[in-house]
């Protein structure tokens, strides 16, 4: 039997909140919303993510959803308002809001965590009960927190699609640094070079520079309160990454094509550390790109096709080509099946390049 039953507050009605909101509702628990917007609550509330809290609500479980400023304030809030429930936050650091916290009473009833789900979009029209589903959400408890806590705050994950996984706080935060704040660090170093390109340097940006830049395009004042935050950990991360840079530009400088393999090599071998499908190891694949005309139901028919040759896509992107009415796709898919979907795709009348 379901031990998170509710009702759930939601502290926060952002992307997250909403989000939490929707996918909770989607599974009939009971969800109640606060937040300093009034507006944000309507708006959340219409989209069906829950109701606005009452003054007398008894909540099981408080999410806290709010900018990493106010995480702590917020928690140390809940836990003092609602003596009987469990406290969780969804913030993106967290030993900072943990030391802040340190020796406030019912702390036991709090466990932080951290659903790695999100868009560079914000706001509760963002928000989607599918944000979660098969993405990774850390369940961080501390020394003082209960196993109970801690059950139900990973119940939490599991109704909203996700997959915990249990660390302590200070891995998470080594965790995080590596894998999403010195990632996103990089992309605004590389995106920043774009501000005053040249229009004809920029006509000839293709899928490399977007893949790069991509998540530079989230909102800067919220990862002005992330990055400080944690701190410690990014910049061990920078130090490295510098060294490294030096390494870089002092091989390229001198035209050292050993140290720049080794360096490129070292990359190509991290890019194959990342978890494929299931969470399992990459298997190896390889792309297909195919010229697709500007038309409504020609992506339909490119996936039709490829389904008729019997070929599962692991992946797919699209690059515009700013010059004509054409498109270009890439069908990432198992290595022993590119040949194959090729030769069916031209075979269908398509333009096929590997």
């Amino acid at each position: 039997m379901s031990e998170l039953r509710g009702p759930v507050l939601v502290v926060g009605t952002g992307l997250l909140g909403t989000s939490i909101g929707l996918a909770l509702r989607a599974r009939d628990v009971d969800v109640l919303l606060s937040d300093v917007s009034p507006e944000h609550v309507r708006t959340a509330s219409g989209l069906g993510a829950g109701h606005a809290v009452p003054d007398d609500a008894d909540p099981q479980l408080v999410v806290v959803a709010v900018p990493p400023d106010l995480l702590a304030e917020q928690v140390a809030d809940a836990l003092d308002h609602y003596p009987h429930a469990v406290v969780t936050d969804v913030g993106s650091v967290k030993s900072g809001p943990l030391a802040q916290l340190d020796g406030h009473h019912g702390l036991e009833r709090y466990v932080g965590s951290h659903p790695m789900a999100g868009t560079e979009r914000s706001g509760p029209l963002a928000g989607s009960a599918a944000l979660f589903d098969g993405r990774p959400w850390a369940v961080t408890p501390h020394g003082a927190s209960t196993e109970a806590a801690t059950s139900l705050v990973t119940e939490l994950a599991e109704l909203c699609g996700a997959m915990p996984v249990r660390m302590t706080p200070q891995e998470h935060d080594q965790a995080v640094a590596r894998t999403s704040h010195l990632p996103h660090l990089m992309a605004v170093l590389v995106a920043g070079r774009l501000v005053e390109a040249p229009e004809a340097h920029l006509a000839l940006s293709g899928p490399g520079v977007r893949d790069v830049t991509r998540v530079a395009g989230g909102d800067p004042a919220l990862w002005q309160q992330i990055i400080p935050a944690n701190r410690d950990a990014v910049l061990a991360l920078l130090d490295d990454v510098h060294d490294r840079f030096e390494r870089l530009r002092a091989a390229v400088a001198g035209t050292d094509l050993a140290a720049l393999g080794e360096l490129l090599a070292e990359g190509r071998a991290g890019t194959r550390r990342i978890p494929g499908k299931h969470g399992k190891a990459p298997r190896p694949t390889a792309s297909v790109f195919v010229a697709l005309p500007d038309h409504p139901g020609e992506l339909a028919r490119l996936f039709a096709d490829a389904s008729n040759a019997e070929v599962n896509i692991e992946d797919v992107r699209i690059d515009h080509d700013p010059g004509r009415e054409v498109g270009q796709v890439e069908l990432v898919v198992d290595l022993e099946r590119a040949a194959h979907l090729t030769e069916a795709l031209v075979g269908r009348g398509w333009t096929v390049h590997a």
